[in-house]
């Protein structure tokens, strides 16, 4: 295979490039379908004369099909997309990049999606998507897996099925987070994971950061810490990746807490800590929930974040991180961490 498209990018170089063209649009159809024609020309950066052509073009192959609401995928059109993501691969050298940042980082596994997910937002349902093929892949009945917040989480949520029905699992926040944006919240999204599968979860109603006599006082009543231990006996972890400062505006932190982040250079956060570049912790925010040191017993940590500007906070964190860490990433980010 390799040698092939090898010989096309010299011979053919214009055939890849149409491939990958119509590719992204089958791409973009399969996540987001129905869809229009102007949403999907703004989508992937193309005039609606160009996408008007190839639109003409992928329906006189069978692989697509209009109606009133928008344009979806047939079912030739999904096999066709299944089989064309490895090539294409192979084509973007993705998969040469997988294996280079895995020997760098050092950790599990490396999963890298197309595009940049800063420039274009689809490409975090694909993160999203990856996210769910990893955990259907490494999941077992009864499991319980423990979630945070955050966008990339809930674009998580988005892309699992009905057919996780089967594992009976359960869904619980890695830690607190009232205060945040509701809709990003562990809680809201462990409620959507949960019925997006048909499975149960469980909530955490504490702040994301607490006082010592407010984390005193919560850490004595039962209920809370019943779910602690269903959060420390998870068999996977789910989480997103933060640039520091954005956190450390997002949490309002105090004045005292923001120098000292600011002096210390933090460039990264999960879990509520914040990391600098070589990856030591410069300061961490009381909270309930899974702290670092609960990731060694834990035997899948998925990592999801995405981004050309966050490969700095990934880097940060994956110095700390268990070498068990599987992350789930997109060329943006990954082009930077390779070259720094």
């Amino acid at each position: 295979m390799n040698s092939i498209i090898d010989i096309q990018k010299r011979l053919l170089p214009d055939l890849l490039t149409i491939m990958q063209k119509r590719y992204q649009i089958l791409h973009y159809i399969g996540l987001m379908e129905p869809v229009g024609r102007r949403s999907l020309a703004v989508s992937l950066s193309l005039t609606e004369r160009v996408l008007r052509s190839e639109v003409e073009f992928l329906k006189g192959q069978s692989l697509i099909v209009s109606t009133s609401s928008g344009m979806s995928l047939t079912s030739d059109g999904k096999d066709l997309l299944s089989q064309l993501r490895e090539v294409i691969r192979d084509i973007t050298g993705i998969q040469a990049m997988e294996e280079e940042l895995h020997r760098k980082l050092g950790i599990q596994k490396i999963i890298i999606v197309p595009g940049d997910s800063e420039h274009s937002p689809w490409v975090k349902s694909e993160l999203g998507r990856a996210a769910a093929a990893y955990m259907k892949s490494n999941i077992k009945r009864n499991d319980a897996i423990a979630v945070t917040g955050g966008s990339t989480m809930a674009a998580v949520a988005d892309r699992l099925t009905p057919d996780f029905s089967e594992f009976d699992l359960l869904f619980v926040p890695a830690r607190g987070g009232i205060g945040e944006d509701v809709k990003n919240q562990a809680n809201t999204i462990c409620a959507a994971m949960a019925d997006r599968t048909n499975s149960s979860h469980r909530v955490l109603y504490v702040p994301d950061q607490v006082s010592q006599e407010m984390y005193n006082t919560m850490m004595r009543e039962p209920e809370i810490n019943e779910v602690l231990g269903l959060i420390k006996s998870a068999s996977m972890v789910l989480h997103g990746i933060g640039d520091a400062m954005v956190m450390a505006e997002r949490r309002k932190t105090n004045e005292n807490d923001m120098d000292l982040i600011v002096k210390e250079k933090a460039v990264g956060e999960a879990f509520g800590y914040y990391f600098n570049e070589d990856g030591q912790v410069v300061h961490k925010v009381q909270t309930i929930g899974l702290q670092l040191q609960d990731l060694i017993n834990i035997p899948h940590i998925l990592a999801v974040a995405g981004g050309a500007s966050k490969a700095k906070a990934i880097s940060s964190y994956l110095k700390q991180a268990p070498s068990s860490t599987v992350l789930i990433t997109d060329e943006g980010a990954a082009n930077e961490l390779i070259k720094n």
